[in-house]
């Protein structure tokens, strides 16, 4: 029987497609890459048209035998890495250490690994395609000469050890630009005024929004006392009743960037941890007597195409299982990225009637919560949209109009399987136009403008998609390579820079412009986009940008001074040598170390003070990290004192007993965990001063 050779990266994909297709085929997997530029030394050829050097990679010796001695047995070789640029240049690699012509058809691609998907792509090989593999390698050496460039010049005038990436300096700019807005950020007071009303079908609450066709504009308190003296001795009636029937459009199946933006927020999952399970949704899991299957698509997509078979296999379930009203005449149509590659699909189940309750004694919580996400998103794509009737009523007293504005849904549509923004409906009591409402309060509040929130990584990953820089499969190592250099820390989602970022953003702004110039990389991003169309050479690209880049090194080589970055002194001493021990920055966060290294190795962890007595020892509460970097709050005197805390302790008193407050929620609310309550405004203002 004839042998067919299939080689892939990954071992679990290579045991998932092996049990697919049979004996007939021999699957293998190439571990990754197996040919990259060396470490040691830059490997890009400048004076020879930026010809790159690419060597076996360390540790790949005896995988390449084993390759090489499983394509001598074959009679036919498949290469079926991702389908993506990387996926292409590991199956160029892998085409040229195995001497395979350029021009026999030896490249599979497939978007999902199902039986009928493999069978479908094996009959239908293809050359590995040059330009895709020219896309992917430009990439790779304009990200060389950066890094092998750049960081040395920081190494010399800033501190040994910095990097700096083509992609990754952007990301950081964007987050210390953003810092930098909230720090400079000016709150500016403003008030609102809301009516509590009484009719004969239920209470109504109605914002003020203006007197008579002027905008209302409640700057401070004296504004508020103004308007409500005016309304003194007013009689409200409902001056108009508005009722409307609004459409609300289901999202599109997953694409990569919204896959990671939903499950930070609905799942709490880091990018990271969202690519690696999507990454075992897609290999395949054993799913008891149906062995193993792949339960989605290719993850790494920025494309909302769905295949016509999917879709109208999601039509049937829907008319099945929820029912034919919710089957809209035609299938959806969606917009697309003009930059997306349509060859790919969005990220959908591999089969719609493979249900999430079906699978989830065969899958771990996390990959049961996200394929659920990902299987009711695509199912919800597929069907009609919700019908809601929104109501308006305006409450006029005197020249003041009041509006309350509610919902009904009437027809639940997609919203029955999955909705992208919990929002509350509220549903307002029947009244008719003129008759009249009884006032039972006003309800004045101050607020003051919020400045613009910190990047979590899921909104800096939409940051990064809106302005066209990196590409689906690079959002998450970009993301990971700016927190493991240490320029940005992560705290309860957040991300911010450090004192390190900072410093390098500010010297790349003044003698590398370009690097961090968010329409220079975008426009970049292009160019390789043009490249595997096949439409410029690659090292026309490179020529292009490194012969200013070239000439910036050389300016800033001569113009920078050294920039001491000193390391904080602790009051505390090294118990070896008597030394202030210093304050230094790592991958987790802060430590303590003496300063003697490397002839004193002595380190100890860094507790940042709260401020806050524990409530057990009366010690001091501390900043602690658990085992995976979380932020939580302890006492000093552990393991002695077993004080622990999620929410972060504040110098403030709770009114009524006398425990130090914390905050709490995502609206970081004052809450005594004593008391058990949440402490308003007056009582907040009690506690500032002490009161108990």
């Amino acid at each position: 029987m004839a042998k067919v050779l299939i080689i892939v990266e990954s071992p679990a994909k290579a045991r998932a497609i092996s049990k697919l297709l049979g004996r007939k085929y021999s699957v293998k997997a190439s571990l990754g890459h197996v040919r990259d530029l060396p470490k040691s030394q830059l490997g890009v050829n400048i004076e020879n048209n930026f010809d790159p050097k690419y060597i076996t990679i360390r540790g790949k010796g005896e995988v390449i035998k084993e390759l090489r001695s499983a394509a001598k047995k074959a009679d036919q070789i498949l290469l079926g890495p991702d389908p993506d640029r990387e996926g292409e240049a590991i199956a160029w690699h892998l085409k040229e250490i195995l001497g395979i012509s350029d021009d026999i058809p030896c490249r599979i691609e497939f978007h999902e690994i199902t039986k009928g998907a493999l069978q479908k792509a094996i009959k239908q090989p293809r050359s590995v395609d040059r330009s895709r593999f020219d896309a992917q390698q430009c990439r790779r050496v304009l990200d060389r000469l950066v890094g092998y460039k750049l960081s040395p010049l920081l190494w010399r005038k800033i501190k040994r050890g910095l990097s700096a990436g083509r992609v990754q300096s952007v990301a950081v700019y964007l987050i210390c630009q953003r810092e930098e807005e909230i720090q400079q950020f000016q709150p500016e007071e403003y008030w609102s005024i809301t009516g509590h009303f009484q009719t004969d079908s239920g209470d109504l609450q109605g914002l003020l929004i203006r007197k008579g066709n002027e905008k209302i504009s409640l700057a401070s308190e004296e504004d508020v006392k103004r308007v409500l003296e005016e309304l003194e001795g007013a009689v409200f009636t409902v001056k108009k009743v508005t009722k409307r029937e609004r459409k609300r459009k289901p999202a599109p199946s997953f694409i990569t960037s919204t896959l990671q933006q939903e499950a930070s927020r609905k799942l709490n999952f880091s990018v990271k941890k969202t690519m690696q399970i999507a990454q075992q949704l897609y290999e395949g899991l054993e799913l008891g007597r149906e062995g193993t299957v792949g339960l989605i698509t290719y993850m790494r997509t920025d494309s909302t195409r769905v295949a016509k078979e999917a879709q109208a296999a999601a039509r049937e379930y829907i008319a099945e299982k929820i029912g034919p009203e919710y089957v809209p005449e035609e299938p959806p149509k969606y917009k697309t990225s003009p930059r997306a590659q349509e060859a790919h699909e969005a990220i959908r189940p591999t089969d719609v009637n493979r249900s999430p309750e079906q699978v989830k004694e065969y899958l771990t919580r996390d990959q049961y919560r996200l394929y659920k996400l990902i299987w009711s998103r695509f199912v919800a794509s597929q069907m009609k949209p919700a019908l809601l009737e929104v109501t308006t009523i305006e409450i006029q007293g005197k020249d003041y109009i009041f509006r309350a504005s509610g919902s009904v849904i009437r027809f639940p549509g997609f919203m029955k399987v999955y909705v992208e923004a919990e929002q509350e409906e509220s549903v307002l009591p029947e009244v008719a136009e003129g008759s009249a409402v009884d006032l039972v309060r006003f309800e004045p509040k101050q607020h003051f403008t919020q400045p613009p929130p910190r990047y979590t990584e899921a909104t800096l990953v939409k940051a990064l998609e809106e302005n066209g820089i990196g590409r689906p499969s690079t959002y998450a190592p970009i993301i990971a390579t700016i927190q493991s250099r240490g320029y940005v820390r992560k705290e309860k989602k957040n991300l911010y820079p450090t004192e390190l970022g900072q410093i390098v953003v500010e010297l790349l702004k003044e003698y590398f412009p370009n690097i961090i110039n968010v329409e220079f990389t975008a426009s970049l991003e292009e160019k390789l986009d043009q490249v595997e169309e096949g439409g410029i050479p690659w090292q026309k690209v490179v020529e292009e940008f490194y012969g200013p880049f070239e000439k910036d090194l050389q300016h800033a080589e001569q113009e920078i001074a050294v920039i001491p970055v000193e390391d904080e002194i602790s009051e505390e001493k090294c118990p070896h040598c008597g030394e202030n021990l210093r304050v230094k920055q790592g991958k987790y966060g802060k430590f303590l170390a003496c300063p003697g290294f490397p002839n004193c190795r002595y380190t100890k962890p860094y507790f940042e003070d709260t401020g806050v007595l524990c409530p057990l020892c009366e010690g001091s509460i501390v900043v602690r990290r658990s085992r995976k970097g979380r932020k939580f709050f302890g006492c000093a005197n552990y393991p002695e004192c077993d004080f622990v805390s999620w929410d972060e302790p504040l110098p403030k008193y709770c009114p009524d007993c006398g425990h130090f407050l914390v905050y709490r929620g995502r609206n970081r609310e004052l809450y005594c965990p004593k008391c058990k309550k949440t402490i308003k405004q007056e009582e907040d203002m009690a506690a500032e001063r002490g009161v108990k």
